[in-house]
């Protein structure tokens, strides 16, 4: 695993765009309604992940797990001796296309061990995204999906779950955040009344206000954890004038603070 390390480091410091992300933390992370929008592995290089309110499920390193695209669930990422290091890839619903015999009944999640030849082509992927072209990314993550069905995860077949509109409104937010779109707006780019957006979002369980702090804390999120941005630009980021105001959806949200979550990432006490 230290090969794949190493070269995840060594290419996420050249600060472009890259079809993957790095987390990494020296202190215990606790964070709950972590939103998954989209199907994302999850491999596991050091340390130990958690998963669920009461830590139901464990993916140790050496380990993958990958999630469906569920609204929420609650994270523990903990360190080993050195750190907690993983790798976290997001698919597209497109890119399971490249899967013959999927099922329509979905998995929450699966997991599994790194065996040689997925490490190998996360290997691949990593050296290869330092030069791709984004039109290109695809390319690989169905090669990824290959592989991961080559030995023997049938799940995979499973694991992607149809959009839904929340997912679609979630999409259309993140894409847009510095707009600060509102339901009229989101309402009009799919076509439909905002009274009917609204009735079918109630019918799937969700609120337009909810999946738009979802969006946004969820970037804000991803920004705390992979960038070294302070807190007030991640906050300005994500739509938000305020970095109180920030501070206190993240709070309310995930149950921690951005500062409290910065913390975990640094080997001292201060931010």
């Amino acid at each position: 695993m230290q090969t794949l390390i190493d070269t995840a480091k060594k290419v996420i410091c050249d600060n472009r765009s890259l079809p993957f992300s790095v987390y990494r933390s020296l202190k215990e992370q606790d964070m709950l309604n972590v939103p998954i929008i989209k199907p994302l592995l999850i491999a596991v290089l050091s340390g130990n992940k958690e998963l669920g309110a009461e830590g139901e499920l464990l993916c140790p390193s050496g380990n993958f797990v990958f999630l469906s695209n569920t609204p929420t669930i609650a994270v523990r990422n903990i360190p080993s001796d050195s750190e907690y290091f993983a790798l976290l890839i997001e698919f597209d619903y497109s890119d399971f296309e490249c899967l013959e015999h999927r099922s329509f009944e979905t998995n929450t999640y699966f997991q599994g061990a790194i065996k040689p030849e997925l490490e190998f082509t996360l290997q691949q992927f990593i050296e290869w995204s330092a030069f791709s072209s984004p039109e290109l990314w695809h390319i690989r993550r169905k090669e990824i999906l290959q592989v991961i069905a080559s030995l023997g995860f049938e799940e995979v077949r499973s694991i992607m779950k149809p959009p839904t509109l929340s997912h679609k409104i979630h999409t259309i937010i993140s894409s847009d955040l510095a707009n600060d779109l509102d339901a009229v707006a989101i309402s009009s780019m799919l076509a439909i009344s905002e009274s009917t957006l609204r009735r079918k979002l109630s019918a799937e369980g969700d609120k337009f206000q909810d999946i738009k702090d979802r969006a946004k804390l969820g970037h804000g999120l991803h920004l705390v954890q992979t960038s070294v941005h302070s807190i007030g630009h991640i906050a300005a980021l994500c739509g938000y004038s305020s970095q109180s105001r920030f501070t206190d959806k993240f709070k309310q949200l995930f149950t921690i603070t951005p500062t409290e979550l910065r913390k975990t990432k640094m080997s001292g006490s201060g931010e």
